[in-house]
Formats: structure tokens, sequence, C-alpha cells
């Protein structure tokens, strides 16, 4: 292969492990940052500015992170990534994607399109329409971020609670139905999801994440524990990759009330380690495996 790209701020643990596992079969990547992409119309063979490529194009690019930016500057960053898709350069995940799971709204729509379990969800830019959904719902509700990551800025709100003014949400009210647990699972106090680990439409690994909180993400304090990726924990997880379009994804599931499983949220660019930790498999080996195109060892 010519060469392979891996879109990074920087090379931490994620990083090493994705470049050791490309070294291991026989490839080498460079490291960019988005940052210092760009289009050179008229300039180079191909219509882009790639640091260290002049006029030839990657073989292959994995995308571990997009840099927060203004609006122009990531609209730039995403443009770049869909100009290499267009050119027929293989991209994990593509922009697409990326958009389609960065904005919440569009992935549960895709979701619940695709035919897959997911909360009742609304969302909507009027503050006094949303404080009527809080006013006659029957049960809590989960206020989101639109773009938020890693369990940050999640608000659950009892029935007829005062919304937040819209400056403090960006403008919109993303609300979700909150998902009870089901009784007498897990230990008492503790709270329950899991996230499954989807490389090239094969659910690679699964953790159960539990926590004294209802937000059970890693970055939050939760403790995970290794479940088996397969059955239908695996099977709903690949069907929500792909309905997002993308090439690995971390997915997050929940139980609800009767012990259904249901869809709550698919990553674009997830982080690994946590899973690492709670299965001792490092989601590096198979998604270089992927992006290299080797077939993956069952």
């Amino acid at each position: 292969m010519a060469g392979l790209v891996l879109f990074a701020e920087r090379v931490d643990w994620h990083s090493r492990s994705l470049l050791a596992a490309i070294k291991a079969r026989g490839h080498t990547a460079r490291v960019i940052s988005l940052k210092a992409c760009g289009f050179a119309v008229g300039e180079t063979a191909h219509g882009l500015l790639l640091p260290g490529f002049a006029d030839d194009l990657p073989d292959a690019c994995f995308v571990r992170s997009v840099p927060a930016g203004t609006l122009e500057q990531v609209t730039a960053r995403l443009g770049v990534l869909h100009a290499l898709r267009e050119m027929g350069v293989r991209v994990m995940n593509d922009a697409r994607a990326i958009e389609r799971c960065v904005d919440k709204s569009a992935t549960t729509f895709l979701l619940a399109r695709a035919g897959l379990p997911t909360p009742r969800t609304l969302v909507l830019e009027d503050r006094a329409a949303a404080q009527m959904i809080i006013d006659a719902a029957p049960g809590d509700s989960v206020l989101k971020p639109m773009f938020g990551a890693q369990g940050r800025g999640l608000m659950r709100l009892a029935p007829k609670a005062r919304l937040p003014e819209a400056e403090e949400v960006g403008g919109v009210y993303y609300l979700q139905d909150f998902v009870s647990a089901p009784s007498g699972t897990g230990p008492s106090g503790t709270h329950e999801d899991f996230r499954v680990f989807v490389v090239g439409g094969r659910a690679e690994a699964a953790m159960a994440r539990r926590g004294t909180s209802w937000i059970t993400n890693i970055h939050q304090g939760a403790t995970g524990l290794e479940v088996a990726a397969e059955g239908q924990l695996a099977d709903l997880a690949v069907r929500a990759a792909a309905a997002v379009g993308a090439s690995y994804a971390g997915v997050d599931l929940i139980a609800d009330a009767e012990g259904r499983l249901t869809v709550l949220e698919v990553n674009s660019m997830p982080a690994w380690r946590g899973l690492h930790d709670a299965t001792g498999r490092n989601m590096a080996e198979p998604l270089a495996a992927h992006l290299v195109a080797e077939p993956v060892a069952a």
C-alpha cells in the first residue's frame, strides 16, 4: 500500500495501539491533524492539501478525531473527508457517518427508520413547546446536548420540571424518555447499560457499564465488566452501526423495565481504553485489520 493516514490530534494510547497494529501487518501510517489539511484546487493533482502526500492520495484513512472549532473550520475539515471518499479513498469513518452520529437527532431518526428499538425522542427549538412535553410526560425525561459526549451535559428531568433557557442548550431541546432498568438486576443501587464495539459489521467485544449514577459512562466513574458480544445485544449493535453507515462504532444499549434491549446512541469515533480494561481485548487489532482490508480471525 502507498500509505495510510491516521487523522488524530495527538499520539495517545489509542493512536499508539493502532499504529502498532498497522505496523504488525506490514504497513505504516502517517499521523496528520485535519487542521493541517485543506483544499488546493488547481495546485495539486487531486485538489486537496494533505501534508506529506503532494499529488498522491493515501490508500486508506482512519479518523480518530475531528478537532473542534468554528462552524467554518469543522465544515472545512469534514469537507476534506467528504472529498477523500468521493475520490475513492477508504475512510473509517467517513464524513457522512460522523455527521450522522455527532447529531444525536439524526442518529435517533435513522435508528427508528431502520426498525431498531430506541426511546421516544422529541427535538425542537421552541422552549414553550418543549416545556409542555415535559409537563405532560408520563415519567422522567432526559435532556441531552445535541453534540455532547462522554456523558457530559445530561439532565434527568421529572415531569413538570423547569427546562433551562434556550441559550443553555444551544437553542435546541433534545428530549428522550428515561429508560428504567429491570427490577432486581445488578447490585442494589447500581445502574447498568452496555457498550458494544462493532468493526466491519461484526460485534468484536462488549461490556456492561455499572455505576451508582444513572449516567453510566466510564469517564463518569462507571466500571466496565465484560459480557458476551453475541445474541440480540450483538445483533442490535451491528444493525445500529449499519443504520448510520459506520465502518466501526461504539453502540450504547440499555435494557428497559421489561428487560427489552433498546439502542441509545451510536458513537462514530469511540474510545476503547475502558473496553480494553474490561475485556483484555485491544480494538486496535480488528480496526487495523479492517483498515488494510485483511480478514479478521474468528
